[in-house]
This record gives C-alpha cells, structure tokens and sequence, in this order.
C-alpha cells in the first residue's frame, strides 16, 4: 500500500511539473509471473522508472512500451506472454496483462509578454484546462498575483525567456511583448525551437515590416508554416478578452486539425 501511495505522489508530482508520465498497473495475472496482480510501476518519457512490475525482460519490454504510449498519447491494455513461444522469451509459464495510463499535457501555452492580452490568454487557458508558462522581462507585468495558475513565470528578455522556456513539438507560443523589436526578438527565437505554433500579434502592416526586417537576416516567417500573424481567427472584436477568444480558438483549430466550421446540422427551411 505505501509503495502506491508513494506512486501516485510521484506521479501528482510530474503531473504539476508538467512531466509526462505512465502510470502501469498489473490487472492480472495466470500461472508463475514475477509480480502479483496489483503492482505498479511509474514510466517517464525518457525511460527512467519508479516502483517496479517484475524486473527483467518482462519490465523491459513494459517500460517500452510506456514510452511508446507516451509518444502517442494514449494509453491500454496489454498482454505479455511468458510461455514458450510467447511474445516475452521468457519461460515462467504465466501470462500477464497491465493496464498503462497516459498522463501527457495536450498542449502547453508559452505567452511571451504579460500584458492586457496575455492576462487574459492566460485566463482562456485556465478555462479550457491547458498549462501556460508566462514570459516578460518586467515583474510587475509577470508575476504571481496576475498569473496565479503558470506553471512557470520567466522574467528575462524575449530571447533569452524563449531559451529558458524551451519550447517543445507541444508547446504552443503567442507572442505579444510591449513593442514591435521584442515581438521581433521574440519571433527569431521561436523559430529555432520546434514549437507547434508560433503567433504573433500585430496589424498587417506591422507584420510585413517585421517579416521585410528579419529577411534582411535570411529569416523568412512565411516559409515557416507554423507562424501565424497576425494572430488570431477573424472572429471580430478588438477588446484584450475578445482577442484572447480568437487566440485560444485558433490554437485549439491547429492541434485538433479541425477546419474551424460552424457545428450547425440543422438545415434551413
């Protein structure tokens, strides 16, 4: 009992950290296995283990598979054989199946710049259930009383909090800093970090002359099919919470690769 206990901690733990985890549960087990239905083990994403299921090949090809769900989000059932001629090469004459929950962050928001409008992004995320790490070299624009769910507050300049942040293929960056050259900044950072998304606020004009100065660098936002600027779907409104709506709206169209379409089958008479 204290080893789950200590288990589920750990894996509470990662859940706020924003580490992705696998959580493994032996569901059942017929003939000689190495451990008894029940047992646990936690999987994170680079291999690494607590608790255990066995040990051995049958705990090797079990955290294996942990990783593999873990990639693609989604976790199971699955049946380890350990007769001969199974799928294990062991030769315990059991059989044993475990269940593996995925505990993986959909996606994760990096708003650079703490301002009306990152507030309230800030706040479209605590509403859909997404994690946001907030960025802006001023601390009293990022900071605890006005992002009180980030999951983490940088307070560097743009480039340097993109590098802190270390955006990864889930990370979804909004920028939106308090001037054209830090969104600039902000935007050349970005680019080299695999980030899923990569929006930046703005007019038209105001883009054009942002995309025209980072090409004289050889840095070209319009080949770069994650960049999207300005920001935002064209849902109307100018208020910070409006934009916001049109922001978290755009982000959730890309990750769930929907076209962003009225839902109404009802047909009109």
């Amino acid at each position: 009992m204290n080893e789950s206990k200590n288990l589920i901690k750990m894996l509470s733990e990662a859940i706020d950290g924003g580490r992705s985890a696998a959580f493994v549960t032996v569901i059942s087990v017929g003939g000689s296995t190495p451990r008894e239905a029940g047992a646990k083990m936690l999987v994170y994403a680079d291999g690494s283990i607590e608790g255990t299921v066995g040990g051995g090949s049958i705990e090797a090809m079990t955290i294996k598979q942990a990783v593999e769900c873990l990639k693609k989000g989604a976790g199971g059932k699955f049946v380890f054989d350990l007769k001969p001629g199974g799928n294990t090469g062991m030769i315990c004459m059991g059989k044993m199946e475990v269940y593996i929950d995925v505990y993986k962050d959909p996606l994760k928001i990096l708003i650079l710049g703490g301002g009306h409008v990152g507030v309230k992004i800030a706040e479209a995320c605590r509403l859909a259930g997404y994690p946001y790490t907030v960025a802006d070299d001023r601390k009293e624009f990022a900071n605890a009383d006005r992002f009180p769910g980030a999951r983490a507050i940088i307070n560097e300049a743009p480039q340097k909090a993109v590098e802190i942040a270390a955006p990864d293929k889930a990370t979804y960056a909004v920028i939106l800093t308090r001037g054209h050259a830090l969104d600039r900044e902000c935007l050349e950072a970005a680019l080299k970090t695999p980030a899923a998304y990569i929006g930046m606020i703005g007019s038209g004009d105001k883009v054009r002359e942002s995309f025209r100065l980072l090409g004289e660098k050889n840095i070209y936002p319009l080949k770069d099919k994650r960049v999207h600027a300005p920001v935002g779907l064209n849902l109307g409104g100018k208020t910070p919470g409006e934009i916001a709506v049109s922001v978290l709206a755009e982000i959730m169209k890309i990750h769930y690769k929907r076209d962003g379409a009225h839902m109404n089958v009802v047909k009109k008479i």
